[in-house]
């Protein structure tokens, strides 16, 4: 296996200060440092300020969750609070999974 890890591009999506957004926030902060801790970047876009960022990239509820990299994109809706369900919503429990099977 390659000791090379691949970077994470994240953005969350949430509508001002409210709780739901405030709990995704403290959650995904906690997944990301525990399992993810130097190979993330997470951009946190308030669609109350920014809502053209919103329209752009068709986020029609929040808090979303989307992963812009690697490749495919993938959004999660919700407060995160299932780490599990995040991990595989984003394919990101992948590497995690396949840690234990062999190639040939």
């Amino acid at each position: 296996m390659s000791s090379i890890r691949k970077t994470y591009v994240l953005k969350l999506y949430v509508a001002g200060n409210t709780p739901n957004s405030v709990r995704a926030l403290r959650t995904l902060n906690h997944i990301l440092e525990t399992e993810f801790q130097g190979v993330y970047a997470l951009k946190v876009i308030d669609v109350l300020k920014n809502p053209q960022l919103a329209e752009e990239d068709k986020i029609l509820a929040t808090p979303t969750l989307a992963k812009v990299l690697p490749p495919p994109v993938r959004k999660i809706i919700g407060d995160l609070s299932d780490r599990e369900r995040v991990l595989i919503g984003l394919d990101l429990l992948y590497e995690e999974l396949s840690d234990g099977i062999m190639e040939f």
